[in-house]
């Protein structure tokens, strides 16, 4: 496997609570519901649908959903930002030889919107899973270890068979994260490139 990586998008290597907000926003205006924005940003991660799910009764939520990505490219991509350290995070890993994946819940289009406008280099994208669902991916790919922001993260790298790499960019703590089970807790991504210099994948040729 080397020193392959994965990567979470949402929190971990973008910024993507600006834009989200937004669209959150118009689709709460144009469909005449409270859509609470603070509070979705503060939880993001899981499905969009589920999201919906707590501002929208269940039959009006696959329509709210269509709105939401209609609306994305347009309000939200542009306005996204890296996070601290993200591009020198990626650098590290190919400056090894390492190849990066981004796995994330976000759908493909968007994500990939994302990734090209702030610039980051990866071997391949693949969208809209979460959680365990990731792990096929990371497995495929053979990556070593998966970066997240979010608990359902650490279940990712375990499904994929990888070190649970994480950051305290998203909705939970560091000592939060660690008393999940993730392998590695870091306060940001700003920290990754030290870790990861270091770091030996078991198996791996160091």
């Amino acid at each position: 496997m080397g020193k392959s990586v994965g990567f979470d998008l949402d929190m971990t290597l973008a910024d993507t609570r600006s834009g989200i907000a937004a669209v959150f926003d118009e689709v709460s205006a144009r469909l005449g519901v409270l859509i609470d924005s603070a509070a979705v940003i503060s939880r993001l991660g899981p499905p969009l649908e589920i999201e919906l799910a707590n501002w929208l009764p269940a039959e009006a939520v696959p329509a709210a959903a269509t709105l939401f990505r209609e609306l994305y490219p347009a309000v939200a991509v542009p306005v996204h930002t890296a996070m601290a350290g993200a591009l020198e995070a990626l650098g590290a890993v190919r400056a090894a030889g390492g190849r990066v994946i981004v796995v994330t819940g976000k759908n493909v289009r968007d994500a990939t919107s994302t990734i090209r406008m702030l610039g980051f280099e990866v071997d391949e994208i693949v969208g809209s899973v979460f959680g365990a669902a990731k792990g096929t991916a990371l497995a495929r790919f053979g990556a070593a270890a998966y970066v997240g922001d979010h608990v359902a993260d650490i279940q990712a790298a375990r499904a994929g068979g990888a070190v649970s790499v994480t950051v305290a960019t998203g909705p939970y703590t560091v000592e939060e994260l660690r008393d999940h089970g993730a392998d590695v807790a870091l306060g940001d991504l700003t920290e990754f490139a030290g870790w990861y210099s270091g770091w030996r994948p078991p198996g791996g040729p160091g």
